[in-house]
């Protein structure tokens, strides 16, 4: 049941009725009233005029008095020029409102069997330091999406791709050689991630002073600084060596690649650890060390059939000139891959363990190129998606005193992060005094779920496309547009249905269509009804913020008829019930939104 949906169909009727003209629903203009004005759904008669031949005021009447009397929609209706403000009949709303109660999972659509599959990579760590601020970010944006397009009826399949290989690697690689004298999570009393994330500070702190000391040297020798500095890059031994060492797992070198498996294990491990704290995962996971091989190859298959060409030096490219591009470098000189062979080769992987009808990376907008590219390859290549392939382009998110570099430690540690938030939303909840009756590991408890909400709302709720700043103090407040101000009136709602049971009110099945509601109660429903619309505009434009900020707008509206409405005091029983009704559906829809956000609901705060 929708209003909009039966207006519309009762309109094309009346023109045809009142001006014997046929009409499809995508002529009819319905808009929600503005505030403004009395009503709740308002219909455009400009583009009607042509039709009656009348004024859009007299066109507006007709059509009012024909809804009127031909229909149970409309209680009365008040024309402004060509706007046409309707007034739904109450028994509509209580109508709509059983209609909802009735529904578990208002809003969604379960996937069928033949039902599209969806996949959607995100999280793509690299294995040598760990998560940070950045990645909680990609993650709850992937969690997000991935939920939000299962909601409106997809299979998904969510994945990830870990960087596992690479100079990158190699440098922490080393650094644990040169330094670490055996370290080992156990030994360190270190995560695993963190432990190999301090290696490869450590080398670039070594590889800082070695550059340092042989730009002076050269400038020393007459040398241009720039010059010098360039080639002290190159030939500080550190960086030597790391090349070195890649070279070696390239041709696989057994003493490298077993280093370099342990490694990796006690990565894994930590971002697991991180993983689960977040509320996130995958349903695979593919590993570039993998996939760089089958990347070779199928380069290697678009050289046979002339897809690509190879230059003198031996390198393989890419000519994109022909869609308004440049060339592109698939494999280098030496053979070696590069990121997009590598992404190549995942998507062949993909491809043939799952029949894919649309693939989204979740990636950051500094790859937005990247991805465009890509896409006319996997197409020239004959991955029948792609040419749809959709990037999920986000922006940076930073503090409040700049952004963040990993090779320096500068990095807002994941881990850090969610304890950090966890500490505040234990401290704010035992100031306000709101969990006296708790026992200790509830008040833990309580504090983990609002100290992720209060992370989760506030990095989902901003665009996705736009950079944002994170303010940890700002996201835990119990007032405004934040996560904890959603789950208190989620828990203020459940408390008031517990104490409702506890009295023996128990809630009918259907409310009677006859109960009196107010302006305010219609208002609510409506803002509930829209809940189906808000879903399936989220998954076509991959938007979380959209699901979070309607959960905040139903929540806000729902505090206000709160403080003004009696619920359980309400002598009448049928609006007592009404009420109770009201309350139980705002609390199932907020919850399934914020679920899609992967945002727990406190029972009580």
């Amino acid at each position: 049941m929708n209003i909009e949906s039966l207006l519309t169909a009762s309109i094309v009727k009346a023109v045809k009725q009142l001006y014997d003209t046929d009409i499809t629903s995508e002529q009819v203009s319905i808009q929600k009233t503005r505030p403004d004005f009395e009503g709740h759904l308002t219909l455009v008669t400009f583009p009607l005029l042509r039709i009656s031949k009348k004024k859009p005021e007299d066109t507006g009447e007709d059509i009012a008095l024909w809804l009127v009397e031909n229909t149970d929609l409309v209680y009365t209706f008040n024309i402004v020029k060509g706007f046409l403000n309707l007034i739904i009949s109450p028994a509509k709303w209580v109508e709509l409102l059983n209609h909802i109660h009735a529904q578990p999972q208002f809003g969604t659509t379960e996937a069928g069997n033949d039902a599209p599959l969806v996949m959607i990579e995100y999280s793509s760590p690299n294995t040598n330091k760990p998560l940070h601020l950045g990645h909680v970010r990609n993650n709850l944006l992937g969690w997000s999406v991935a939920k939000i397009a299962e909601a409106n009826g997809n299979r998904v399949v969510k994945t990830n791709i870990v960087n596992d290989r690479g100079i990158h690697i190699c440098k922490s690689m080393l650094a644990w050689q040169k330094f670490g004298n055996g370290e080992t999570p156990e030994t360190s009393g270190k995560k695993g991630d963190h432990l190999i994330g301090d290696y490869y500070v450590a080398f670039d702190k070594h590889y800082r002073a070695q550059i340092k000391e042989i730009a002076e040297r050269l400038t020393a020798e007459g040398i241009a600084p720039e010059e010098a500095e360039a080639r002290a890059k190159k030939e500080a031994p550190l960086m030597v060596e790391a090349h070195q060492m890649l070279v070696k797992w390239e041709q696989g070198d057994e003493e490298v690649r077993a280093l370099w498996r342990k490694m990796n294990e006690w990565v894994y491990e930590g971002f697991d650890e991180t993983y689960k704290a977040l509320g996130v995962s995958f349903d695979k996971i593919y590993y570039e060390s993998d996939t760089y091989l089958e990347g070779r190859e199928k380069v290697e298959e678009g050289l046979e059939k002339g897809i690509f060409h190879r230059k003198d030096d031996g390198s393989v490219w890419a000519d994109l000139t022909g869609e308004g591009l440049d060339e592109k470098l698939l494999l280098r000189a030496d053979g070696t891959s590069v990121y997009m062979t590598q992404d190549i080769g995942t998507a062949k992987l993909r491809f043939q363990d799952y029949p894919i009808d649309k693939m989204v990376y979740v990636v950051g907008n500094e790859q937005n190129y990247h991805f465009q590219v890509l896409s006319i390859l996997l197409d020239k290549l004959g991955f029948s998606w792609g040419k749809d392939l959709v990037h999920f382009s986000y922006g940076m998110v930073e503090l409040p005193n700049g952004k963040m570099k990993s090779r320096e430690g500068t990095v807002v540690d994941a881990d850090d992060l969610i304890e950090g938030m966890i500490e505040q939303a234990r401290r704010t909840m035992d100031e306000a005094g709101k969990n006296t009756d708790m026992s200790e590991s509830e008040k833990q408890e309580i504090a983990r779920i609002v100290g992720l909400g209060a992370l989760k709302y506030f990095l989902l709720k901003v665009d996705a496309r736009k950079n944002m700043v994170f303010n940890p103090e700002e996201s835990i407040d119990f007032n405004g547009n934040t996560g904890p101000f959603i789950q208190y009136t989620y828990a203020r709602i459940r408390s008031i249905l517990r104490k409702a049971e506890d009295a023996g009110m128990t809630l009918p099945t259907e409310l009677p269509a006859n109960v009196e509601i107010s302006t305010k109660e219609e208002e609510i429903i409506q803002h509930i009804a829209d809940f189906s619309d808000v879903v399936r505009a989220a998954g076509q434009d991959y938007s979380p913020s959209a699901i979070a900020n309607y959960c905040y707008e139903l929540v806000k509206e729902y505090n206000q008829f709160y403080h003004e409405f009696q619920i359980l005091r309400e002598t009448d029983t049928d609006k007592r019930n009404f009420r109770l009704v009201l309350s139980q559906n705002v609390a199932k829809i907020v919850r399934i939104g914020m679920e899609m956000l992967g945002i727990e609901m406190p029972e009580r705060m």
